[in-house]
């Protein structure tokens, strides 16, 4: 054999595939782990989206091929739903691209911009693919700071310090994941003008935008975002289905035919009945989201109770999918994950593996039953 690929030699293996090993042969051995680290939704979808899948299923065309740019009724889905809850307006036939998961759309977007050598702003702390994508296209990530003081938001002066002439793509991700920093229309018209003085993609990361948060919003609010960002987004997270594998983008013609391009030579359209559960899941109306949002409400106040029994800090004005905690000083968060995991049974998720800045964090997701929480309460 003459050897691996070398771009295997600048990633590992995902964390979460890596450590959920361990915490599953914790549980194979009869520990009963309590899994607080996964961002995977446990609750299901609405009874439609089942029904949709079920009904089409059924029929005999439903099992061939569909087509790469999913079909028309889900892109018009996708449109009705960006226009009705965010106030958007995007054409199905050119500016939006269903999805395998927004996860695929990283590596279809960098890999339709990026050639070897090219730079990418990437979030500390931030989602670890956006790294991973970009070393395997042996492109360059260059770090920007996220830090409490400024609200976990970029800080454009130093960014503007930055030589920025070989950087192709920022990403960016409010609701942010890990921290749960608010997005706000402000935020997104400076990363707008900021794009748009650098000529950089301003690639916005959306999935977490209905969670906790009573105003969603996307970038495309921000007047002239089309001609420099793109936005994914995703049903894992509000449509309570991670596993169905359903995301978008969405940007202008040229740039949505351009990841296509990419696209359509690494898979094939969705299953039809996917397609159709998600159409109905796009359907769904305000009241789906407060009434998601009222479990994960009384389920953070418990973590919050959870986290100050371990002393550490959490800041309360946050939406999302998560808690980030802050470690007091003197404690190495390192210990504590291990100590909670081989003493009380309890898997957390350290900072450190979204970046250098959050090596004084634990990250708890709220995907817990309320009675797992308690339980985790009454161990510590």
């Amino acid at each position: 054999m003459k050897g691996f690929s070398t771009r295997l030699e600048q990633v590992q293996e995902y964390y979460f595939s890596q450590k959920l090993k361990e915490v599953n042969q914790l549980i194979a051995e009869g520990r009963p782990v309590i899994n607080m680290g996964i961002g995977s939704p446990d609750l299901p979808p609405h009874p439609n989206v089942i029904a949709a899948l079920t009904a089409a299923a059924s029929k005999p065309q439903a099992h061939g091929y569909q087509s790469y740019q999913g079909n028309p009724e889900l892109r018009k889905a996708i449109a009705d739903f960006y226009l009705r809850h965010y106030q958007v307006n995007l054409s199905p036939e050119s500016e939006i691209l269903p999805l395998m998961g927004s996860k695929e759309g990283i590596m279809h977007l960098s890999m339709a911009f990026l050639d070897e050598g090219d730079e990418v702003l990437i979030p500390n702390p931030g989602y670890p693919t956006y790294t991973s994508v970009t070393k395997m296209l042996k492109a360059n990530p260059i770090y920007y700071d996220l830090l409490p003081g400024n609200q976990w938001q970029p800080d454009f002066k130093a960014l503007g310090q930055l030589d920025l002439k070989k950087v192709k793509i920022m990403w960016v991700n409010y609701p942010h994941m890990p921290t749960g920093a608010k997005a706000s229309l402000s935020l997104f018209e400076k990363l707008i003008a900021f794009g748009k003085e650098n000529d950089i993609i301003i690639a916005h990361d959306n999935p977490y935008s209905f969670i906790l948060e009573e105003n969603p919003l996307s970038i495309f609010n921000v007047g002239g975002a089309m001609e420099i960002a793109v936005e994914l987004n995703s049903l894992s997270k509000t449509a309570n289905m991670p596993g169905w594998r359903v995301g978008m983008v969405l940007g202008k013609k040229e740039w949505i035919q351009a990841i296509l391009r990419v696209k359509s030579n690494m898979d094939s359209g969705m299953f039809l009945g996917i397609q159709q559960g998600a159409i109905a899941a796009l359907a769904l109306d305000k009241s789906w989201f407060v009434g998601l949002n009222n479990i994960y409400a009384e389920r953070r106040a418990l973590i919050w109770e959870l986290a100050e029994r371990l002393d550490l800090q959490v800041d309360r004005d946050t939406v999302g999918l998560f808690v980030w905690a802050k470690a007091p000083a003197g404690i190495e968060v390192g210990n504590l994950v291990d100590t909670l995991l081989y003493d009380k049974n309890i898997f957390v998720t350290p900072g450190k593996i979204f970046g250098s800045n959050g090596e004084d964090y634990v990250r708890f997701s709220l995907c817990v039953p309320i009675e797992k929480i308690k339980e985790a309460l009454s161990r510590i």
